[in-house]
């Protein structure tokens, strides 16, 4: 099972009453039905998800008394999934207007009524994920949760009522039909927190925060590792240039502060140049101090190197 699939099993389990399932029913039915118009009209309201289909049952029977049907359809020829249709025939005009829906599907603006509490916008969001919503795993390594419709007003509709949330939802055209989306990690957890998905927002939350750790660990590591390739490349290079000089001239016509860490260089090619400055005799130099005697000593064999003159008296 897919992380979005266990988002709306936790969902399809939620216990509401009232006004917070009309605002549900109105966002499922809004976003799946499919309207058949005439003397004998029916909704049905259309999913793969067997989950869903079990709470759209719920809510129509409880909410409004009526009888309401499952149908189920195998597409085994075009995929492994079942198709799950709720249909309802009793009371249809009464309900579809009681939820603010239009037959026509000409009309998608959300009655003021089904959003005048923020419990009932909650619920419409979620209605509306359950209907049409997707979301990645924290495993991967963009996070993104999208709402589809076909209905650019609806898109807007739902992109503001997340903005009321603090949820900075965008819109993006795919030519048959728009996305409302989050991108950010812990925005995509405010959602499902917004709409109940409390358990998956948890588990969303745990993954992310492993996989963030996981990631800077290895930052650190990786920079470490650089930092040591530098310190190992510099010091072969210097020890290369010191022994340049020993051997063109000798260590020995040099001051003793550049005799002495040149000497240690020698003796110690694989340590830092702090480290290097905690072995220099009597009181240890801070790193900026050998920094500054190494660069006198690759001075002196860059000249040597180009066949230059040296005043030694000025090194």
């Amino acid at each position: 099972m897919s992380y979005a699939a266990d988002v709306k099993k936790e969902l399809t389990g939620l216990i509401v009453h009232d006004g917070n399932a009309k605002a549900e029913l109105s966002a499922l039915i809004r976003m799946n039905g499919v309207s058949t118009l005439g003397h004998n009209q029916t909704v049905t309201v259309q999913t793969e998800n067997a989950a869903i289909a079990r709470r759209i049952y719920t809510l129509l029977k409880e909410t409004y008394h009526i009888d309401v049907e499952v149908l189920v359809s195998d597409h085994v020829h075009l995929s492994q999934h079942k198709s799950y249709g709720v249909l309802m025939k009793d009371a249809v005009d009464d309900v579809l207007d009681d939820l603010g829906i239009d037959p026509f599907g000409l009309n998608v603006i959300i009655p003021t009524r089904i959003l005048n509490q923020v419990d009932k916008r909650r619920s419409f969001l979620r209605g509306a994920f359950l209907a049409a919503g997707s979301v990645n795993s924290p495993e991967k390594s963009n996070y993104h949760l999208e709402i589809y419709t076909t209905h650019e007003e609806l898109a807007d509709q739902i992109a503001q009522l997340m903005r009321e949330f603090n949820l900075p939802a965008k819109i993006a055209d795919r030519g048959s039909g728009f996305i409302i989306y989050l991108k950010r990690a812990e925005k995509i957890v405010d959602f499902m927190s917004t709409i109940g998905a409390t358990q998956s927002m948890l588990h969303f939350e745990d993954i992310r925060i492993m996989r963030d750790m996981r990631n800077s660990v290895n930052r650190l590591v990786n920079a470490e590792t650089a930092n040591m390739q530098k310190t190992a490349v510099a010091a072969n290079r210097q020890v290369m240039q010191i022994e340049l000089i020993r051997d063109k001239i000798g260590l020995t016509v040099l001051p003793d502060k550049l005799i002495e860490i040149a000497e240690l260089r020698l003796a110690h090619p694989d340590e830092s140049l702090s480290e290097l400055g905690e072995l220099v005799q009597g009181k240890p130099i801070s790193k900026s101090g050998v920094n500054h005697r190494m660069r006198k000593l690759t001075q002196l064999a860059q000249a040597l190197e180009q066949g230059l003159s040296i005043d030694l008296t000025k090194i």
